[in-house]
């Protein structure tokens, strides 16, 4: 006899895979527990790319594994809660991609291993020892963004030669996004460009903060790298569209949601890298002794609709270069 089990439950931000199975055969052997600071519909490409990564590796959803997802909606407040339902499942390991996830995953236990799928600054977050023997139950993926900081300022000043008042939005939450504001002021003050920090604490509070922003005049906007920030891209292109501010970002997938321009590593490819490192843990390997791995590329991204409705004219020397240009 024949029997076949497909389950699929999505609500209130849990989401639990499904998968067939014929009689007789094993249940897969491995629980991989998600936990992200987005949404589901905003984070959808970057979980196909992480289960892509996985079958890279040989391991196939529902025959060697099961994945259960947790999003906090950009609540970050609600991530202790998620990784307590997380660790009832009993996962072998668990991927977590912003800061705040890391740590509450870090605070509830010290024996499952954890793989950050691209985290700001892991060792000045004190997530880690060292990127080369982080030591402890984590390793995976750091971005590194601060290190681009000064070509995105570059790209703003060529892009926008008139541009003199910058809002740069960041998350006070995640404790890698002041740093990376001061970056960003440093970098444009020195050529006479003025950078304010605009918080957003919750993804409810865009419009009013988005309206208090707009009343400062400002010529362009920044966005600074955070998963909660990354779920709102859409909102945020489609508002400074609206009031005709051109957006630079460090997270290339906004240039796709509207945004001008982004420079930055690929959110995908650390996605899908983080793959290799759960097949690595699956194999028997301790996260302690897996180096971190920076990025090897980073990916320059333009909205050339974007450009058009703004009236700005791209320099060609900038087209040439591009990795992904948006038409």
């Amino acid at each position: 006899m024949t029997t076949r089990r497909g389950l699929l439950i999505a609500l209130g931000g849990v989401v639990l895979a499904a998968w067939p199975l014929a009689s007789g055969a094993q249940e897969p052997r491995v629980r991989i527990a998600w936990l992200n600071g987005g949404s589901a519909a905003a984070f959808a490409i970057y979980v196909d790319a992480f289960k892509d990564g996985l079958r890279e590796n040989g391991l196939v959803e529902g025959e060697h594994y099961v994945l259960d997802v947790r999003w906090a909606e950009g609540r970050y407040e609600r991530l202790p809660e998620l990784v307590n339902q997380l660790l009832q499942r009993k996962p072998d390991v668990i991927v977590a991609n912003t800061i705040a996830a890391v740590r509450a995953t870090q605070q509830a236990t010290a024996a499952i291993p954890i793989v950050m799928t691209g985290t700001n600054d892991p060792v000045g977050a004190r997530l880690v020892a060292s990127l080369a023997r982080p030591g402890g139950n984590t390793t995976g993926l750091s971005t590194m963004v601060e290190d681009v900081t000064g070509k995105l300022i570059d790209f703003l000043r060529e892009v926008a030669p008139r541009a003199k008042q910058v809002a740069f939005v960041l998350n006070p939450g995640n404790p890698t996004n002041l740093p990376l504001f001061n970056n960003a002021r440093g970098f444009a003050g020195s050529s006479g460009i003025a950078v304010s920090g605009v918080e957003l604490k919750r993804p409810d509070d865009l419009d009013s903060v988005f309206t208090g922003m707009i009343r400062q005049r400002p010529d362009a906007l920044l966005v600074a790298g955070d998963a909660m920030l990354n779920a709102l891209r859409d909102r945020v292109s489609a508002l400074a569209l609206k009031h005709r501010l051109p957006v630079f970002t460090y997270q290339p997938d906004y240039t796709e949601a509207g945004a001008l321009l982004s420079y930055g590593p690929s959110q995908r490819a650390y996605y899908r890298r983080a793959a290799t490192y759960v097949k690595k843990i699956v194999d028997g390997a301790k996260p302690a002794d897996l180096p971190i791995e920076q990025p090897t590329r980073v990916e320059l991204s333009i909205n050339l609709r974007t450009a058009e409705v703004l009236g700005i004219a791209i320099p060609r020397s900038m087209l040439l270069r591009a990795d992904r240009i948006i038409r």
